[in-house]
């Protein structure tokens, strides 16, 4: 395996620790929101102080170790199609979809998707949201969106009615509307699946899944794309008519993964592969590696990664 230099990216949100703990550096303070192996241009990995794409080319997948300590934005990607039309129009950096596959390193919480209708209206009637148990009743998840985005729904009652009601994803609202008030989407994420992750399990996020990771590190395989459509619970630049085109509202009923050997990319041929030692990998064409030792690297086809004792290697492979 040729040793990789990634890139890390500082992010506000990030954790000052879990990154350079893993690659055995000393915390300076910042925060190391993510570490990026691919060769995407906002964030190319090296190889020797070379581009890694001079041994590549590009590569259709980015890797990443994510690490949260604050909440990220609610956001969803394009299709495909959206990609391709919103690069031509100069909205999105990129013409390809960012799918996306989180694997938890440590307990992760996210919000991922949009809960099933059953499920919502039993939580808002057992709040008192009373509007918006309508709008969702009357209209469905995307119906009700639209009208807390369009001002349609008021956002405070909804928040109000949280008061110190039980539950984690209450519990969140009040400390999201903390942050970020009167922002419709605090209230949005009650429409949304609450999931946490154990390390090892998984979530997939295909285009149009309204999500927002909250707290906690994984590993991140992802289409080599940077198209993000922000709806709030950030002070990035958001785009409200372009998430409700994008967001796909429809019901995701079991959005957690077990643990596996290996995870896909759905409707992609990515994948990554969980490798735990004492074992051998061998690879089959460009494929990135990060293991639980700190090392982060790069395997050609036909070159075989030995996986010691008590270590785990996460493998991106397409």
């Amino acid at each position: 395996m040729q040793a990789v230099a990634g890139v890390v990216q500082h992010y506000a949100w990030g954790d000052t620790a879990f990154i350079p703990q893993l690659l055995g550096v000393e915390p300076d303070g910042r925060p190391w929101a993510e570490l990026w192996l691919g060769t995407h241009p906002n964030g190319p990995a090296t190889i020797a102080g070379e581009p890694l794409a001079d041994s590549t080319g590009p590569l259709p997948y980015l890797l990443k170790v994510l690490a949260v300590a604050e909440p990220l934005s609610l956001q969803a990607h394009p299709t495909k199609a959206q990609a391709v039309a919103g690069f031509a129009a100069g909205r999105y950096p990129d013409d390809e979809p960012k799918p996306e596959l989180l694997l938890a390193l440590t307990p992760f919480e996210a919000f991922c998707g949009v809960r099933p209708v059953d499920a919502t209206l039993d939580l808002l009637h057992r709040l008192g949201a009373r509007d918006l148990a309508a709008a969702v009743a009357g209209d469905g998840a995307g119906g009700a969106l639209d009208g807390l985005y369009r001002g349609r729904l008021a956002v405070q009652p909804i928040v109000d009615v949280c008061g110190d009601a039980a539950g984690p994803e209450v519990a969140w609202v009040r400390e999201l509307a903390t942050r970020y008030p009167g922002d419709a989407s605090v209230a949005a994420t009650l429409l949304l699946n609450y999931v946490t992750l154990e390390p090892g399990e998984a979530i997939f996020l295909g285009p149009g899944n309204l999500h927002a990771y909250l707290r906690g590190a994984g590993v991140e395989l992802m289409g080599a794309s940077d198209n993000v459509v922000r709806g709030g619970l950030t002070t990035k630049p958001v785009d409200i008519d372009d998430l409700l085109a994008v967001v796909d509202p429809t019901p995701l009923a079991d959005p957690v993964r077990p643990p596996a050997d290996v995870y896909a990319l759905d409707h992609t041929s990515i994948r990554l592969h969980r490798v735990s030692g004492p074992a051998a990998y061998t690879s089959a064409g460009h494929e990135l590696v990060v293991t639980s030792a700190g090392e982060t690297g790069y395997l050609a086809s036909g070159e075989t990664l030995t996986v010691p004792a008590g270590v785990t290697g996460y493998i991106a492979a397409a």
